[in-house]
């Protein structure tokens, strides 16, 4: 057995590594990671404690072999470099055959930085909500504009139709993720990428299962912050408290951007025509652009604000700007929507937070004024099936005209006294004029909720999850219908 289990001085990339074992390759990250390895020649491996589609069919379409469940055999013939997965713990046997046979291993970060980041201009996207949608905007502002860039993104860019991009550009996009990297690294991922020019969307309390509190989470934003060297351009939301409190003293140079009048880059005027939303841009007191999305919500409108910044930075023209919003298709799992019924619409979308919950449902509301707006929500992460966020989850759908909660099949996960309380969540709705319904399962609320749509509606689906497959099965339901 090896004498000492964390033995750091194995952290590290060897000379001429040829053959790659990813463990617990079917994150989403870290499969993307893998894939854009593959692409690169490198001959991958990878294993999990549970393949299933969509990644374990995206991987087999690369050539990448998977194999089921953790264990020592599967570094058999050894690996020239093993990326372990934060979700990886000490004891795991791959971890212990990985230092019984003293193998080099690293971190994703550590062979984001090695194979895909080394000598390209880090742009990086961090914030606790909107990093998804920002760094896939900005990666496709730069193709549209020519740049060639590279990414790597927490989702499937439909631009692209992948989440991952080795180009041949200056620059690479990555979605700075304030989770811990490693058992061997607890801190943040986005410590890894000191940035070329980055983006701060937003700073709340999340991911309770790593964080404490607030100022847990502020402590590590403001970690990165000190990362970002002097004359590099940090582009902040203005009116995020926490973001105005860690920047009063800046150490590098900071543009703001939102709606404050004082703001270096502002909306201007806004006017929605859908299926489009067309807005003005005041850069330092003056007319920018007049641009146009096919994304909606101010908070989106908000992030091509901070995109527009980065990309000006980049020297990218007004007109180069306007061509990549213009065209820019979306991500997957965002406002996507998954089909129409007899009028009906089916919109998937990864909602979790409170806050994405809002303005979510904020951002719809305006682009189906002839229907019911009804909102399907599935408490699943850590943070989400938590009472810190009972009251917020309250006020959180006041935009819906009906919402049906599916009872967290992963309460087990949160001691029973942090969970949040459904049964409470859907009290309060009802009390603030909500038609809002409890359902033990998915089957239950695919039995309630057809017969009750009609023409018009939009049946917004908000999950961090598969929901097991509710899109799918309910568009097959209302076909039924018919």
């Amino acid at each position: 057995m090896a004498t000492n289990p964390i033995d750091l001085t194995r952290n590290r990339i060897p000379e001429g590594v040829r053959h790659i074992h990813f463990t617990a390759v079917c994150g989403t990250a870290m499969g993307a990671l893998a894939c854009l390895l593959k692409d690169r020649g490198y001959r991958i491996t990878g294993s999990d404690a549970n393949v299933y589609p969509p990644m374990s069919t995206f991987l087999a379409e690369k050539g990448i072999t998977v194999m089921q469940g953790f264990q020592g055999s599967n570094l058999d013939p050894a690996p020239d470099l093993v990326v372990v997965g934060n979700v990886v713990s000490l004891g795991n046997p791959e971890v212990t055959a990985m230092f019984d046979l003293g193998l080099p291993f690293v971190s994703m970060p550590q062979a984001i930085n090695r194979f895909a980041a080394e000598g390209k201009q880090r742009l990086v996207v961090t914030g606790t909500h909107g990093k998804t949608t920002t760094a896939s905007l900005l990666a496709w502002m730069l193709q549209s504009a020519g740049r060639d860039p590279s990414f790597l993104i927490g989702g499937i860019l439909k631009n692209f139709n992948s989440s991952y991009r080795f180009g041949g550009g200056d620059a690479i996009v990555i979605e700075g993720d304030e989770y811990d990297t490693a058992f061997f690294d607890k801190g943040p991922k986005f410590l890894h990428y000191p940035p070329h020019a980055a983006i701060l969307t937003s700073i709340e309390f999340d991911h309770a299962d790593i964080f404490r509190d607030l100022d847990h989470v502020r402590t590590a934003f403001s970690d990165f912050l000190r990362i970002i060297p002097p004359d590099r351009l940090l582009a902040v939301y203005d009116a995020d408290p926490n973001i105005a409190d860690l920047t009063r003293n800046p150490t590098c140079r900071l543009e703001r951007y939102g709606k404050g009048a004082e703001s270096d880059w502002r909306l201007g005027r806004v006017a929605i025509d859908p299926p489009r939303t067309r807005f003005e841009v005041i850069r330092k007191g003056r007319f920018f652009g007049r641009f146009e999305t096919a994304m909606t919500g101010e908070h989106n409108l908000l992030n091509a604000l901070s995109c527009i910044a980065l990309a000006h930075e980049l020297g990218l023209s007004p007109d180069e700007i306007a061509g990549g919003l213009a065209t820019f298709k979306g991500i997957k799992r965002r406002q996507e929507i998954r089909g129409v019924r007899n009028g009906i619409t089916v919109m998937d979308d990864f909602a979790h937070h409170p806050t994405a919950v809002r303005e979510t449902l904020r951002a719809v509301r305006p682009f189906y004024p002839d229907g019911r707006l009804v909102a399907v929500f599935e408490p699943r992460t850590n943070s989400s099936m938590r009472k810190v966020f009972q009251e917020a989850y309250a006020v959180a759908f006041d935009a819906a005209d009906r919402v049906l909660i599916r009872i967290p099949s992963a309460f087990h996960k949160v001691p029973e006294a942090d969970r949040i309380s459904v049964e409470t969540l859907v009290a309060d709705l009802r009390r603030r004029g909500i038609d809002a319904r409890l359902y033990p399962d998915t089957d239950a609320i695919l039995d309630a909720l057809p017969p009750t749509l009609r023409p018009g509606d939009l049946a917004l689906i908000m999950s961090n999850g598969g929901f097991d497959n509710i899109h799918q099965r309910l568009l097959e339901k209302l076909l039924l219908k018919a």
